[in-house]
């Protein structure tokens, strides 16, 4: 079984910093692409950012030039640097890793997190 777990997030002031975390634990393989993704009150699920193992980054036009992520794949973690955040940064931000677990041949499972809160107010 693989479980990935974010941590990282809470309230911060518009123009302010902050960086999440998401660790992949389990009986792992490898994983493919892990990235980011958020969802407002209200709204659907939205892409924030993808890394894939061999580094290729992928933004949404939103966060271009303020968030960056960082992977480490001997660690099967996953970070988001984010800055000058704006309130409409606001939302529930999960991790999502491809994992091929040990034994499950090339199969990827795409595996999400339980989220973690993002505020950005004054």
């Amino acid at each position: 079984q693989v479980q990935v777990v974010e941590s990282g997030g809470g309230l911060v002031q518009p123009g302010g910093s902050l960086r999440l975390s998401c660790a992949a634990h389990g009986n792992i393989f490898k994983i493919n692409t892990m990235g980011w993704y958020r969802q407002a009150p209200g709204k659907q699920r939205e892409l924030v950012a993808t890394i894939t193992s061999w580094g290729r980054t992928n933004y949404a036009d939103a966060v271009k030039g303020r968030f960056t992520i960082f992977r480490d794949n001997a660690k099967n973690t996953v970070d988001l640097q984010m800055s000058s955040l704006k309130p409409e940064d606001t939302a529930v931000y999960y991790c999502n890793a491809g994992v091929v677990p040990v034994g499950a041949g090339d199969r990827e499972y795409a595996t999400w997190g339980q989220g973690t809160q993002v505020t950005v107010s004054s």
